[in-house]
């Protein structure tokens, strides 16, 4: 496969981009993360979302660890060439390391962020540290 196609994203000075994860049937945005080179060509080759981890440094396949991968739908890249959108189909229902179904789940009311979502499996029983 060449990859032509990588040199048109607006990657950063530490090479990486962000990237909207959302879902293909409900239009939720369930998460944003980031990918390197490396990342996207592996999400383009195993046709599920790969991650690269700012916090552990290293490439993460969403779902390695909870079972809860995203499957690729869909790669868009934005008009600047600088935000990378996949519509996945997210398996199992949960997105978030919190056990809820996005990570968007406070939303700010009167200065307040109020949980909107709920908790629908305990990230101990999904993450086995």
């Amino acid at each position: 496969m060449t990859s032509t196609w990588l040199s048109e994203i607006n990657w950063s000075d530490d090479g990486l981009v962000p990237v909207i994860a959302q879902e293909a049937e409900s239009g939720t945005v369930l998460m944003v993360a980031w990918m390197n080179r490396d990342a996207l060509k592996l999400t383009v080759e195993k046709g599920e979302a790969v991650y690269w981890s700012r916090s552990r440094k290293k490439l993460w396949h969403k779902g390695e660890e909870s079972g809860h991968t995203q499957k690729i739908k869909d790669i868009r890249l934005d008009c600047d060439g600088d935000v990378v959108l996949l519509s996945v189909e997210q398996n199992g229902g949960i997105a978030c390391h919190t056990g809820r179904h996005h990570c968007f789940f406070r939303k700010l009311e009167n200065k307040q962020w109020v949980i909107t979502s709920p908790i629908l499996k305990n990230p101990d029983t999904i993450y086995k540290k």
